[in-house]
């Protein structure tokens, strides 16, 4: 079973692993104990068979602040470098990590909180949520990523624009911009938020673990390199069960049952 800390709470519900970031009371700053707990987590769901998807989410009235101000005039150069070496770790992970992993956020991400969730495979979020890199008001520049992840989704222009003005972005809005997959009531985002996870888990696990391999490696390759990963993935995909199963499913008309073989 893997397990969680005092500032991360796990738990398995079927095949969905379920990471919930846990200081509520600092509205879910990170902290060592939550990134390392969660780039462990992540390490140990990727191994197992049992688990076919990761959520990530926030206790309490939000996802997460991000890097948690109160300690940053505190910090010594050393501590930053060594805090963001465990965060890179955890951002890399979640990247190479075979299993899809979806954000669901509500109240607001924050910094490297909304960097985060950029980090997962899909992102829902409730309806009053809101996004916003507050690097610049605290005189930082974006880290867990940002600035690779906003530049390859929305190009260099407005990647500056939301890092130089620190502006929230609505749920709305980054749905807009292709930041966010899904966008529902606050009192239905959970429930939504689990159907919508359990139907990925449920589905070809070893086919979707491709699907995100390949288009990870879309973003630094060419398309030719692509093709011809494309062309060898399927070779191997159709002496799948799931690919067996999908077929006789169709043809008979009937919903497929995956085991992710």
């Amino acid at each position: 079973m893997i397990q969680g800390n005092d500032h991360l709470q796990i738990t398995q519900e079927g095949p969905v692993l379920s990471c919930v970031l846990n200081r509520p009371e600092r509205l879910n700053a990170f902290s060592e104990e939550m990134i390392t707990g969660l780039t462990r987590a992540v390490k140990e769901a990727d191994r197992s068979d049992s688990i076919k998807a990761i959520t990530i989410s926030g206790a309490g009235r939000s996802f997460s602040a991000g890097g948690d101000v109160k300690e940053m005039g505190q910090a010594t150069a050393t501590d930053v470098y060594d805090h963001l070496g465990y965060l890179n770790e955890l951002i890399l992970t979640m990247k190479e990590c075979s299993k899809p992993i979806i954000a669901i956020v509500h109240g607001f991400a924050a910094g490297a909180g909304w960097n985060l969730v950029l980090a997962c495979d899909q992102i829902l979020a409730a309806n009053e949520s809101q996004f916003v890199l507050s690097f610049a008001q605290v005189g930082l520049v974006s880290d867990g990523g940002g600035s690779y992840f906003l530049t390859k989704k929305l190009g260099p222009y407005k990647a500056k624009e939301l890092l130089f003005n620190a502006e929230p972005v609505s749920a709305l809005q980054a749905m807009e911009l292709g930041l966010v997959n899904k966008v529902y009531e606050e009192s239905e985002l959970e429930a939504s938020a689990k159907e919508y996870v359990a139907k990925i888990a449920m589905g070809p696990g070893r086919a979707i673990s491709m699907m995100k391999k390949l288009v990870n490696q879309s973003e630094t390759t060419d398309l030719a390199s692509i093709l011809e990963q494309e062309r060898i993935t399927q070779t191997v995909m159709v002496s799948t069960e799931d690919h067996q199963e999908g077929v006789s499913a169709f043809v008979e008309k009937r919903k497929p049952a995956f085991t992710g073989q």
